[in-house]
């Protein structure tokens, strides 16, 4: 199957942590980071989800917000440290390629947040994704 999302990360599963309906898991990244993704408990049964699982990381590039620090008092759980390698403006998005330990991110934002955090090919930056927005899939 061929998707359109651009951000895939491969990784293990470290921890599950299973609720009434949905559960945490845990994936250790390729680069050494640690993302938490948030889906229903049934997509854990149906794709065999357990520690040691070999998956990878989805997520839509609308889903990615930056910063150019790590952000303190916000519930969003994965913020992954990384440097521009492209930046695309257009008339008023702005499409911003991260390299992250590991692998890459792409993130779609307006072209006056990109501005307005005066991002440029080289600036560090770091990315910021709900746990909510993060697919998971079998490798």
């Amino acid at each position: 199957m061929t998707l359109s999302i651009r951000n895939q990360l491969p990784g293990t599963i470290t921890e599950v942590h299973a609720g009434e309906v949905m559960a945490t898991v845990k994936v250790r990244l390729t680069g050494g980071q640690v993302l938490t993704a948030a889906i229903t408990l049934e997509a854990v049964e149906q794709l065999g989800l357990a520690p040691g699982s070999a998956v990878r990381a989805l997520v839509k590039s609308t889903e990615v917000s930056l910063a150019t620090s790590r952000v303190e008092g916000v519930s969003i759980r994965n913020q992954l440290p990384g440097t521009v390698i492209r930046l695309t403006l257009g008339e008023s998005m702005a499409s911003v390629k991260v390299a992250v330990d590991g692998g890459e991110l792409t993130a779609a934002i307006t072209k006056d947040a990109a501005g307005d955090l005066g991002l440029f090919v080289g600036s560090d930056v770091v990315a910021l994704i709900k746990s909510t927005e993060v697919s998971l899939a079998t490798a």
